[in-house]
């Protein structure tokens, strides 16, 4: 990203239409419609993609597939121009089977799973120049330190760390002490609800059960995650995020009031939209 070759519209149309090939055929038999959000400040990216499948009402979860990351940052590149900068976040939507469409931010802090590193805002800074009239508060440089500017918006969890070629989930977290887990059940299974389907998800870890791997994301205010996070928990002991988990016990395994502004930034940061 040190020399940023423009981008002409037939261009990054080009990237785009590779977006949707990539996709297209990667994605698992049975998919309607798959959301892939990118999100980068400097070269702290994060890629989150949510695939809608025929047999189910509400989207999951699914790794994307590792070279998309490369055409999103060939695209942000690209788009850059001197003294107004890139996007911040893109939102790439397609549905069966190759109509697709995309969305940027070019302001907003994005909404990173992991807050970026201080350095990360001055190498967006150094890589992207913004003149200071297009630059935003949270990029601009301060005294205060670059890194509490990442810590506000909420951080979304997710059940694996990622999954293997053939979907394997895949797992390298410690264990939650035993004497803490009903607490962590009952806090990731009775915060807010802000998205609901009512249909059960099947265990991927034991297929052989009945679908019982509830179809919600549940939100405290801080952090937004999906139900299967309390389920596998409950159901398997696959732990949580660490960060997530420290966060519950910071707060003494006490389920705070949600405000109905923060549900709906909840809705937002699952569904890659703005809030309402």
């Amino acid at each position: 990203m040190s020399e940023n070759r423009p981008l002409d519209p037939a261009e990054q149309n080009r990237v785009l239409e590779a977006i949707t090939l990539l996709l297209t055929h990667t994605l698992p038999p049975g998919w309607e419609q798959a959301d892939v959000q990118y999100a980068a400040v400097g070269s702290h990216t994060e890629t989150r993609m949510q695939v809608k499948f025929l047999s189910q009402q509400f989207p999951s979860l699914v790794e994307p597939p590792a070279a998309v990351d490369e055409l999103f940052a060939e695209l942000r590149a690209g788009m850059y121009r001197p003294g107004t900068g890139t996007w911040f976040t893109a939102v790439f939507h397609l549905d069966f089977p190759f109509s697709y469409g995309m969305k940027y931010d070019y302001e907003a802090l994005p909404r990173l799973g992991t807050p970026p590193p201080a350095e990360a805002l001055d190498e967006e800074r150094r890589l992207f120049p913004r003149d200071a009239e297009h630059t935003p508060e949270w990029l601009a440089p301060s005294e205060q330190p670059a890194g509490a500017a990442a810590d506000e918006g909420l951080r979304l969890a997710r059940p694996f760390d990622s999954v293997t070629a053939d979907g394997a989930p895949v797992v390298e977290r410690p264990e939650v002490p035993a004497d803490q887990r009903d607490a962590l059940v009952q806090y990731l299974e009775r915060s807010p609800i802000v998205l609901a389907a009512r249909s059960f998800d099947e265990d991927v870890l034991d297929p052989s059960r009945a679908p019982k791997v509830p179809l919600t994301f549940h939100t405290d205010g801080s952090w937004v995650w999906p139900g299967a996070v309390g389920y596998y928990l409950r159901a398997h002991g696959v732990s949580p995020e660490p960060a997530l988990v420290e966060h519950i016990r910071a707060r003494g395994f006490q389920i705070p009031e949600v405000a109905e502004e923060a549900r709906n930034e909840a809705v937002a940061v699952v569904t890659g939209s703005s809030p309402s």
